[in-house]
């Protein structure tokens, strides 16, 4: 048996003749070489032995990357929320590095650098922070819808902004109104007169304080107030679109809106992102009425006026929303042609529920109207009927009868007198119709006067909800 000769350097048996030396670890040739120098070790070399050479690595299966790319994607995910703010970081230093022209606390070695990082960081960021809204956002619960008020009267303060992710605001199911429809003036404030007229009547005033002003004070949005099973808005739609169509008995789905704001067409479609193409504007703002006059009008008041069809307009979103609450000395149409009947529905609201307007405010609607004196004004269906004022007829005059002239006396016995003619009896003038007047079908009730039938003294639309012809059944 051969014997195995311990490490040290001997000739290189692949390089024989060139008396260079390699290195013997003991038990294999290693790498080692260096040119001839002492004699070899005394004992004889191992024999040759070809190089050895580094195992060839193994090489990933496809399958080894799919599983280590799921784990980078998913630590990735879990993470994010922790690296975007990290990668916010570095992207603010490489900035502040290259405006500065710093190291900064990085280190960076020069801008080349500097400006790579940068890169890179705020490419890492935008996708961190992008799955980190997207984990974050898809977990978050929902905001839970507040409850609807059960009555005009009670109506809690919310937030006046509709965030996008709540349900369409017609979606809700409508709610009757359960308040007592009425105005401040009755149909005589603009029955048969001109804008113009109903403008005279206006009372001017400055601006009152907006303090105090909430939405919910003129009522649930969108009630139904004609109790014909729809909500005003869709009542709305459907009086004021042309093919319309409809899913269920009043949600209006689909039409085309002539739209008088802007003069365009517009194709009304329902649906997140397009029912609010189509809005329903207020003529005369609640915030604007709030400040001249609204104030002072019960709850029940002011949901009529915030539901009165006179005071409601379909129109384009966008014209709507740079209207926002401005009067017509801030805000008039684009599309000329409208602005006459406009600020006729203004002043004619004004007027039936007795609001004022400011100076300028009037200036404005009177430059309006001096193109189209004769524009009339426009009357609530809300408003009650006008007194029928009946003039008395005037007395019969009273006939006095002529003197019977006296027969002739005759010669003979004086006959007796005859008894004079009676008058004839004077007619009596009929009384006038008394002037009734009931608020209300309590009112009525305590009279007496209850049912009230169309014709009887005090009977008004208002007593008769259902069209009948007899009131407070």
């Amino acid at each position: 048996m051969t014997s195995i000769p311990p490490a040290g350097w001997y000739p290189d048996p692949s390089a024989e003749g060139t008396g260079q030396q390699r290195w013997w670890d003991g038990s294999g040739w290693t790498a080692h070489v260096q040119p001839a120098a002492a004699p070899a070790y005394a004992l004889l070399p191992p024999p040759s032995v070809p190089a050895v050479s580094s195992p060839a690595k193994r090489r990933m299966p496809v399958w080894g990357w799919g599983v280590i790319g799921f784990v980078i994607v998913s630590l990735g995910l879990i993470l994010a929320p922790i690296f975007a703010p990290l990668w916010l970081v570095v992207l603010i230093t490489g900035i502040v590095a290259l405006v500065k022209n710093t190291p900064t606390w990085l280190r960076f070695r020069n801008r080349k650098v500097a400006t790579v990082v940068t890169a890179v960081s705020a490419v890492a960021f935008l996708l961190t922070g992008s799955i980190a809204n997207a984990v974050i956002g898809g977990t978050a619960n929902p905001p839970a819808a507040a409850p609807s008020p059960a009555t005009a009267t009670e109506a809690p303060a919310t937030a006046t902004p509709t965030p996008a992710s709540t349900p369409l605001e017609d979606d809700a199911e409508p709610t009757a109104f359960v308040g007592e429809v009425g105005t401040v003036s009755d149909a005589s404030a603009t029955e048969g007169l001109t804008a113009l007229e109903v403008l005279d009547t206006l009372p001017i005033k400055g601006r009152a304080p907006k303090s105090g002003y909430d939405r919910d004070e003129f009522g649930q949005r969108w009630l139904d107030v004609d109790r014909n099973g729809c909500d005003t808005r869709n009542d709305t739609l459907a009086a004021q679109l042309t093919e319309i169509t409809r899913s269920g008995p009043c949600r209006v789905t689909s039409g085309i809106l002539n739209d008088p704001f802007t003069g365009t067409t517009i194709e009304f479609q329902r649906g997140q992102g397009t029912s609010e193409l189509v809005q329903i504007d207020h003529v005369v703002a609640l915030s604007d009425a709030w400040q001249k006059g609204a104030q002072a009008l019960s709850a029940d008041q002011r949901a009529s006026f915030a539901n009165d069809p006179m005071n409601l307009l379909a129109v384009d979103g966008a014209a709507n929303a740079q209207k926002g609450d401005g009067d017509a000395a801030t805000w008039l149409p684009s599309n000329k042609s409208f602005r006459c009947e406009y600020v006729a529905r203004q002043v004619s609201v004004k007027a039936t529920y007795g609001l004022w307007v400011t100076q300028a405010e009037r200036d404005a609607i009177a430059r309006v109207l001096g193109d189209c004196v004769d524009e009339p004004a426009v009357t609530s269906e809300y408003a009650d009927e006008a007194p029928v004022v009946v003039e008395a007829p005037e007395p019969a005059p009273v006939v006095t009868p002529k003197p019977v002239p006296a027969k002739p006396v005759p010669v003979a016995p004086a006959p007796p007198k005859p008894a004079p003619a009676p008058a004839k009896p004077v007619p009596v003038a009929p009384a006038p119709p008394s002037n009734v007047y009931y608020e209300n079908c309590t009112a009525v009730r305590n009279a007496g006067a209850a049912p009230i039938h169309a014709g009887d003294p005090g009977y008004s639309r208002k007593l008769d909800r259902d069209g009948d012809g007899v009131g407070c059944e």
